[in-house]
């Protein structure tokens, strides 16, 4: 597959990168106090010492999306009806219909703007991302705000240990607009594969088994997961993805800069810095403070560690989700702070 930069004109470029995470803080001391585990514990299996919860959780995940897009949209001094599309990659929308972006895109006045949401679970920013540069590089839109953002709280049994240790809730944002220097969207390999929905879903509350007072009460409505499996199938998925973006591109992990990999667990971050020999001085890793926070995590790597993107720096994301989806992206950042 030729790299993206060649089938176009202009490359679509991230010019301004926004975040939030929700104030109250849910901490291992306090999930010890939840369920049978502990702060020793959860940090050798996840590397996560505390993770940000939404309060009251009907906040719904367009609040955490307007903070986030709001601050991008200050700091870069935006005229919000330049705005062109708004596109809100989550798992947790605030209503199954209707359109979390529509309500986004309204609130912070993009009355220029259509918008849409993108489920692509834990790689849906990777997916969103992809979706913004084609936008952008169409020639027809200048400027595409991207934001991932979930409630992962409001879908997680806080009842098993399994899944209520990993997660929390956050946003992050990104404009992307032209680029005539080259800079931006370079290539990507995204990949499906829908028997993993056996291992990582929510069983109830779609077409196939509608809410009732049955699935209620069988906790259907949480978020399962099969942890062993998603494990093995997010290191060597990811792992193959970035080895075949750099393959397509004639690179090796030393000409990266930094990994911008999703947050889902710390021991897969460290398998997959070993199977691909990167220097971890090359990874970006958030993952002890905010958990899992599953389309968001990718954004707010970007958000935190803003100051150390330098203009021309090579990055390559990955992701890996339920579906399963997982993917990897090329990209070369386009200004210093």
């Amino acid at each position: 597959m030729p790299s993206l930069v060649n089938m176009t004109t202009k490359t679509a470029a991230i010019t301004a990168v926004g975040g939030y995470v929700p104030e109250h803080v849910l901490t291992n001391a306090a999930l010890e106090q939840m369920v049978d585990t502990s702060d020793e514990w959860i940090t050798t299996r996840t590397g996560i010492k505390e993770r940000r919860i939404l309060k009251p959780t009907s906040l719904g995940t367009s609040f955490m999306a307007i903070a986030a897009a709001r601050e991008l949209i200050q700091k870069k001094d935006i005229n919000p009806a330049t705005i062109d599309l708004v596109i809100v990659s989550t798992a947790t929308p605030d209503m199954p219909i209707s359109s979390t972006a529509a309500y986004v895109a309204s609130k912070l006045g993009t009355t220029n703007a259509f918008g849409y949401d993108l489920q692509g679970a834990c790689t849906g920013f990777l997916y969103g991302m992809s979706a913004a540069s084609a936008h952008i590089s169409s020639g027809r839109y200048q400027k595409v705000l991207l934001i991932g953002a979930d409630t992962m709280s409001s879908i997680v049994d806080y009842t098993d240990r399994t899944t209520c240790i990993i997660f929390g809730d956050g946003a992050g944002a990104v404009l992307f607009e032209p680029n005539d220097e080259g800079l931006g969207l370079q290539d990507e390999v995204l990949r499906v594969d829908g028997k993993g929905r056996e291992y990582l879903k929510i069983e109830a509350g779609g077409s196939m088994l509608p809410a009732s007072t049955e699935t209620v009460a069988a906790r259907k409505h949480y978020l399962q997961q099969e942890g062993r499996s998603v494990f093995k199938f997010a290191v060597s998925n990811m792992t193959d993805a970035i080895e075949q973006v750099l393959s397509q591109n004639q690179l090796t992990t030393r000409d990266i800069n930094y990994v911008v990999p999703h947050q889902a667990n710390k021991r897969i971050l460290d398998a997959i810095a070993k199977k691909l020999d990167l220097n971890y001085e090359q990874m970006l890793i958030n993952i002890e403070r905010y958990g899992n926070t599953t389309a968001a995590t990718l954004p707010l790597l970007l958000w935190d560690f803003e100051s150390k993107l330098k203009k021309d720096q090579k990055l390559l994301f990955t992701a890996f989700g339920g579906g399963f989806t997982w993917g990897a992206t090329y990209l070369t950042w386009a200004y210093n702070t």
